[in-house]
């Protein structure tokens, strides 16, 4: 657990009513395309050996609300154990706090105490503050080609 300024990080165990309140509000803040997890589909995240689901509190607000989460991918390859994050989203009411810089050093510590080499991550160039915040945490932009195939669609 990592806290400092009202806000608390700390990895989800279980898929809770609140864990699955909080993704039912935030997923939609990051993609207007996918839906919420089910309690199923948290349950899978939480409990699985290869993810970790980062959460934050802010103790400021009434019962500790949720107010970003932050997964993070362990995999072992030929060339070592890598380490990649995912769909970070901090609530519209809580961005410019610090949330995100806290999520993401969670998750950088997680992986360097995992023995990861790397920690890989994506974001769209219209995400300016969050690639600021990238840049900070010392995160390089790669010269590279991201490919994706879309599975959905045949």
């Amino acid at each position: 657990m990592v806290s400092g300024m009202g806000i608390v990080i700390e990895v989800a165990r279980e898929a809770t009513p609140e864990l699955v309140e909080a993704m039912e509000r935030l997923i939609p803040q990051l993609s207007s395309s996918s839906a919420p997890p089910t309690t199923e589909e948290l349950a899978a995240i939480v409990t699985s050996r290869s993810s970790v689901m980062f959460v934050a509190r802010d103790a400021d607000r009434p019962r500790d609300q949720m107010v970003g989460s932050l997964t993070l991918v362990l995999f072992r390859i030929p060339t070592g154990l890598r380490a990649w994050i995912e769909d970070v989203v901090v609530d519209g009411s809580a961005r410019g706090q610090g949330v995100g810089e806290r999520l993401n050093e969670a998750a950088i510590d997680h992986a360097r105490h995992a023995g990861a080499k790397t920690v890989d991550l994506t974001s769209r160039p219209s995400r300016e503050a969050a690639n600021r915040l990238y840049a900070r945490l010392g995160f390089t932009q790669r010269e590279t080609n991201v490919y994706r195939r879309d599975l959905t669609a045949g």
